[in-house]
């Protein structure tokens, strides 16, 4: 089959971030399928542009053997402000859609995915214009998230953005989520047939992160030997709530030997680094971005892994991707979002939920797994036992292709 994918946030080979769709276009390329991939030129963690693509609108580039990807134009304002986000948005839908219609052969199968929701128009015209079948993605529910976070607040971009979700669930032959609270919610409050629905959800690269020695070279880079250590790795966004992890760690200051490591760029990045600077936390290090490759490095230096979202309806439904990570590399996790992914951490009996805007029971299940080395190894294996059964990236991508058969047929 040929199959065309429209993700903004494709990363480049080795890139840190998300990869799911990196590692399905791997394997959907070594079962055969050629794979043509419309994505943006700004990176959605740091915001940055390469120089390569400065002032080009459409630039081709060959990824792998059968897999080429269409690096089209975002706007640089995308991480600078809420106006600039949102033309950083729909600078994409317009670039891209000039590349789907005009540079791009028709496909078998056009593959959508959101957020942000606004390449569903992108989507939509393909569908129309090139007379594809179209499979539409939710990675997160919009709008409603960036309503929840506060990213979206004008009257007007809400009625738009609602008109978008309608249009992309309405022309869309299949529709895939990510979690079983996205499905609830399409059947529930968006009167979506179940017959429509799909699902795949995120999943944990085995062949990437691995268990290894704890003491490695990221303990000794960052002087780490004989401490505790707990580590954040992902979007340093509005959404991420990372003062939750400042917060805790100030009262953990008095044990000297827990340190707390965040790995990974965004807009509140900055900010949260000067907090620290004002604040003498001291017990706090901050890591750019790392390529895909070494990632793992500093998930198995830890000793514990977090995620922490807001405390908002909408991340009750999500499933980071992180936390498969951190399942796979057989760490314990203290998450700070309920819902579903709480389920998830629970029921795999992989780690603790704690309340990110509440400091102390965040400190008292730091210091329960602190003071507890067996516990650490068992929720650590558990974690790993059940994301090597139940979501291995490889699974999912045989799974999402018999998906994608189905609606080309």
């Amino acid at each position: 089959m040929k199959i065309l994918i429209l993700h903004q946030y494709f990363l480049d080979k080795g890139d840190s971030g998300g990869s799911r769709f990196n590692q399905f276009v791997k394997y959907w390329e070594n079962m055969g399928h050629e794979i043509t991939v419309v994505a943006g030129t700004v990176h959605y963690a740091t915001g940055k542009k390469e120089s390569k693509y400065k002032g080009r609108w459409i630039k081709k580039e060959k990824y792998s053997e059968n897999v080429v990807v269409y690096r089209t134009y975002v706007s640089e304002s995308y991480n600078k402000s809420f106006l600039g986000r949102f033309w950083g948005y729909f600078s994409f839908t317009f670039s891209s859609l000039t590349a789907t219609l005009f540079r791009i052969s028709k496909h078998d199968v056009l593959i959508v995915t959101s957020p942000p929701l606004f390449v569903g128009i992108t989507g939509v015209l393909t569908k129309w214009f090139k007379r594809v079948p179209m499979i539409f993605e939710i990675r997160d529910l919009w709008p409603e998230s960036a309503i929840d976070t506060g990213i979206l607040k004008n009257k007007l971009l809400i009625k738009v953005a609602y008109l978008i979700e309608k249009l992309s669930y309405r022309f869309a032959n299949k529709i895939n989520v990510l979690t079983p609270a996205f499905e609830r919610i399409l059947l529930e409050n968006k009167s979506i047939n179940q017959e429509k629905i799909t699902f795949i959800p995120n999943g944990a690269d085995l062949d990437i992160f691995q268990p290894t020695l704890k003491e490695n070279w990221v303990r000794k880079k960052y002087n780490l030997e004989g401490k505790f250590v707990i580590t954040y790795m992902g979007a340093h966004g509005v959404a991420n709530n990372l003062d939750s992890i400042l917060n805790v760690a100030k009262v953990c200051a008095d044990y000297p030997n827990i340190v707390f490591i965040l790995v990974g760029d965004g807009m509140e990045k900055s900010r949260l680094k000067e907090r620290v600077k004002m604040e003498n936390i001291n017990n706090i290090i901050f890591v750019d971005s790392q390529p895909k490759n070494i990632i793992p490095d500093f998930c198995n230096a830890s000793d514990v892994c977090t995620a922490v979202l807001k405390k908002v309806d909408t991340f009750k439904t999500v499933y980071p991707n992180k936390v498969f990570d951190y399942m796979s590399c057989a760490k314990p996790i203290l998450l700070g979002i309920d819902g579903v992914a709480r389920e998830l951490v629970e029921e795999s009996q992989s780690g603790y939920y704690v309340d990110p805007d509440n400091t102390d029971d965040f400190k008292e299940k730091i210091l329960t797994l602190y003071n507890n080395k067996n516990e650490l190894f068992k929720l650590g294996q558990n974690g790993l036992k059940y994301v090597r059964l139940n979501f291995s990236r490889e699974n999912l991508a045989d799974k999402y292709i018999k998906e994608i058969e189905k609606v080309v047929d």
